[in-house]
């Protein structure tokens, strides 16, 4: 298995999605944020923009950084990717699962102190659009089926709905990770999320991670909003 992050502090526990359009958006918040916040994910947007040397940056303060690439591609570009990402000081990275996919990512990053989280079924995705991909399958067989691959493949942990936590724990067992966006507190906007729960249920139902961007890089008190949701786990 790759590392695991079961035993983080409650501080770690809390990721904030810097889901911002530049670097300095991003810088400010991390700012503003100090040391009550350790863990930061940067995905796509920032990732475009100077993103990736801001990781680096972030990695070399202290911070926990999750990448969230979601890698899909042949085995030989995942490995390649994988140690690249390793030499960044990456603690988390996402990767599609796919079993290929999934067994290449593993065996790159065997030793490397990466975690590496299988994205089951996006947390923006419900029914219809499964069916409108091409999948006969429902949500809850398909991220039954992909928990299993990734237990059994030995990944760190899986990434899913706050809804389907309480089943992927009962596949996976206590020692991997269970990274859940689509978190937000009672009588927030859901914004683009369909499957979405308050933090306290998150971590009631089996999560040990909340990926929270959104409400807290958008608000006019990030500190505050950041309190809310510690408060909370």
């Amino acid at each position: 298995m790759t590392k695991s992050l079961v035993n983080d502090t409650k501080k770690d526990r809390l990721i904030v999605g810097l889901d911002l359009p530049t670097v300095s958006e991003a810088e400010k918040i991390v700012s503003i944020l100090g040391d009550t916040v350790s863990s930061y994910k940067i995905g796509y947007q920032l990732s475009f923009s100077g993103g990736m040397e801001f990781a680096r940056d972030l990695a070399s303060d202290g911070k926990i950084v999750f990448l969230d690439m979601k890698l899909f591609d042949i085995d030989s570009t995942i490995v390649s990717a994988i140690e690249n990402i390793a030499k960044m000081g990456i603690s988390m990275l996402t990767v599609h699962a796919y079993p290929q996919t999934m067994r290449a990512a593993v065996s790159a990053a065997h030793e490397t102190g990466i975690c590496l989280l299988a994205v089951t079924v996006l947390t923006s995705m419900d029914e219809f659009d499964l069916k409108e991909s091409g999948y006969d399958r429902d949500i809850s067989s398909i991220v039954r089926m992909r928990a299993t691959q990734a237990r059994d493949i030995g990944m760190g942990g899986v990434v899913c709905s706050p809804r389907e936590a309480s089943m992927v724990r009962k596949i996976i067992g206590e020692n991997m990770a269970i990274v859940t966006p689509g978190i937000r507190i009672v009588g927030s906007t859901p914004d683009n999320q369909k499957r979405f729960m308050s933090p306290k249920d998150a971590f009631r139902y089996g999560a040990t991670h909340i990926v929270v961007a959104r409400p807290i890089v958008r608000s006019s008190d990030p500190a505050l909003v950041v309190k809310q949701f510690l408060h909370a786990i």
